[in-house]
């Protein structure tokens, strides 16, 4: 088997990174995000290409492999709402709070069996080269009446995923929610890929 890839992480957010460093594990080595890298706008239309920008803009200023990815919450009653708008639905700045209350509020009074949604997520590295290798990893689920648990972050205190015994991904160790997370899908596809690819360079 050839040497682990060395790749840099696209996130400055610490509980992103630190669930892409669980779930890769020994497939690569992650360095963080460059300190002297500003902020890369997300002005992207879809997940990919959100996920492509963010890649690409670590890998030209670090002249590295980088490592990226968008995740968008799609609920059926809000149209495919907020998609790839998650992260700042409540507005710029919003706190995972703020997202998760305005999510709730959008939803009052819709029943139960109304409120299917999925998670998704485009994890890709991008080389400085231009090339690329893409992970993509679907949840199904629903939005709960109320948050629930502690862990996690994001919309993970209203999302139980199929699968999950009715439980919210805050409600579920780390371990559970990486073996059924749309993260934890995405990324363990890139992982394989990564794989193949440099254990065929040798």
């Amino acid at each position: 088997m050839g040497e682990r890839p060395e790749l840099v992480l696209a996130t400055a957010n610490p509980d992103k990174a630190r669930e892409i460093a669980e779930i890769l594990g020994p497939a690569v080595r992650l360095v963080g995000r460059p300190a002297g890298l500003g902020e890369v706008e997300e002005t992207g239309e879809t997940l990919w290409d959100n996920a492509r920008l963010k890649a690409a803009a670590v890998a030209a200023f670090a002249g590295a492999g980088a490592v990226a990815d968008d995740t968008g919450l799609e609920v059926d009653a809000l149209g495919g709402a907020p998609g790839v708008l998650s992260a700042r639905y409540a507005g710029p700045g919003a706190t995972y709070a703020d997202n998760v209350a305005a999510l709730l509020a959008a939803l009052d009074g819709v029943p139960p069996a109304a409120r299917t949604a999925r998670f998704r997520t485009v994890a890709l590295v991008r080389w400085p080269d231009g090339s690329e290798a893409v992970g993509v990893g679907v949840v199904e689920g629903s939005i709960t009446t109320e948050a629930r648990g502690d862990q996690g972050f994001g919309y993970d205190p209203v999302f139980a995923p199929v699968g999950g015994n009715g439980r919210t991904f805050a409600e579920m160790s780390s371990e559970d929610k990486h073996r059924l997370s749309h993260r934890g899908r995405a990324f363990e596809q890139l992982a394989a890929i990564l794989r193949r690819k440099f254990d065929e360079r040798g």
